[in-house]
């Protein structure tokens, strides 16, 4: 495995190979494929209560949501700020002062959203507040990512919190524009997993939600893997599961199956994404993953196809007279 000394060194500056694209763009002269030059821009910094259960908890998981991306998903909830990068430039110490500021407004975790294309200055971030910072970090991603990459932020994060779309290198093509997708996202999973080992919870300082008797678990080190249901492509679906059951070892992941899909636009050269999944693909899905074992996660409710569940991206919570105000 390649040393991936772009991530600590300036080589990413002009010879860009953070994701599996390989681009070797000069990105202080141009941009990538991901469409971001050198500097860090974002859309959103809040207290998010829409991830999976142990990452929001009851007050929320303190979400940053880069702009840009490696991939080119023609269903991107997100398009609005993955086509291009929109928003507002942070340099590393403004970053830094808003992963304080979401602690002290009771974050859970640090969620780095779509990272993969700022890194280095996203880790020059961490670094200048890693004394201060105590509570877990989260890598937030559609799962195409180099594994050198990952190896190389084993000091940096403690959930994983991956996409993992497609088996079929059709589909990835076609849907996303990475026929490798499968390969780079089942081989960065590997090597997620090495590095947290099986989840690990903490039930003792977790709130209390007024509804419930029992303490919410919040995940602090391990690997969430997600994957979204697609209208029509159940059989993928299905085929990712049996991969999972077969080469990743037992227990020592979450699984999230998502029945979130929404066709927020209309999708002409793939009809069939035009409406949200059906109840019994997603039953399908779902059985499937409990008759191979893989009961350790979580389903959705159909309900969660809702445009409503997509932020608002409006440079929320980036500007120093907001995260500013307890740091």
């Amino acid at each position: 495995m390649e040393h991936p000394v772009e991530i600590f060194s300036d080589k990413w500056l002009t010879c860009c190979s953070l994701c599996p694209r390989m681009c070797r763009a000069n990105r202080s002269a141009a941009t990538g494929f991901c469409g971001c030059g050198v500097d860090i821009q974002a859309a959103r910094a809040a207290l998010h209560k829409w991830e999976e259960p142990c990452i929001s908890g009851i007050r929320g998981s303190g979400t940053v949501f880069f702009t840009g991306c490696t991939l080119r998903c023609c269903f991107c909830q997100n398009h609005a700020i993955s086509r291009k990068p929109t928003g507002k430039i942070l340099p590393p110490r403004q970053l830094a002062d808003i992963f304080l500021w979401l602690q002290e407004e009771g974050a859970h975790n640090i969620n780095l959203v779509t990272p993969t294309q700022y890194l280095p200055k996203i880790c020059q971030a961490l670094d200048l507040v890693r004394s201060q910072l105590t509570i877990p970090v989260v890598y937030n991603c559609g799962g195409y990512e180099r594994v050198e990459t990952i190896a190389a932020l084993k000091d940096y994060v403690d959930i994983w919190l991956p996409d993992f779309k497609y088996q079929d290198s059709h589909l990835s093509m076609s849907f996303s524009g990475a026929s490798d997708y499968f390969d780079c996202a089942s081989k960065a999973i590997v090597q997620m997993i090495a590095q947290t080992g099986p989840p690990k919870f903490d039930t003792e300082t977790a709130s209390f939600s007024p509804a419930q008797s029992e303490p919410v678990s919040i995940l602090k080190k391990g690997v969430i893997i997600r994957h979204m249901v697609l209208p029509g492509h159940k059989d993928d679906s299905i085929r990712l599961l049996h991969w999972m059951a077969e080469n990743l070892p037992k227990d020592s992941f979450l699984i999230s199956l998502l029945s979130q899909y929404t066709p927020i636009q209309k999708n002409s050269p793939h009809p069939e994404l035009n409406r949200t999944v059906t109840s019994y693909e997603y039953k399908k899905v779902a059985d499937t993953a409990l008759n191979l074992g893989l009961d350790q996660g979580f389903i959705q409710k159909k309900s969660s196809a809702r445009e409503e569940y997509t932020p608002l991206f409006h440079c929320q919570g980036l500007s120093p007279q907001e995260y500013g105000k307890k740091i």
